[in-house]
């Protein structure tokens, strides 16, 4: 079988804005761009005033995912795409940088390989 794609997991912390929804949706497209994916949909659910948003963009190429917790600057990404040719640490950066990430934690799987 051949890989099925990339799965790269990022725990980003001392993060800011995590409840900001305009901040989420910006920084999810913008990193959508940066890895060279196809954006389909994006969803976000904020759960309520001061807490943390859980954020989905799905993707031609498979998805990327958001969950924040702002209470502990803590923010929780997944970025899988199928094929070759995507950039995701490019991805994970961009992120970490609009968020003021301070420490990152990368986890990267090769799936279906």
């Amino acid at each position: 079988m051949n890989q099925a794609g990339t799965h790269l997991i990022a725990d980003l912390y001392g993060c800011r804005g995590l409840d900001d929804m305009a901040l989420i949706e910006d920084t999810l497209r913008a990193a959508v761009r940066a890895i060279g994916a196809t954006l389909i949909g994006l969803h976000l659910h904020p759960f309520g005033e001061g807490q943390g948003i859980t954020g989905v963009a799905m993707l031609a190429e498979s998805h990327m995912t958001i969950h924040s917790w702002p209470e502990t600057g803590y923010a929780a990404i997944d970025i899988f795409v199928c094929g070759q040719g995507h950039d995701l640490d490019r991805g994970i950066a961009l992120i970490a940088d609009a968020l003021g990430a301070d420490r990152e934690v990368l986890t990267r799987i090769q799936r279906g390989a």
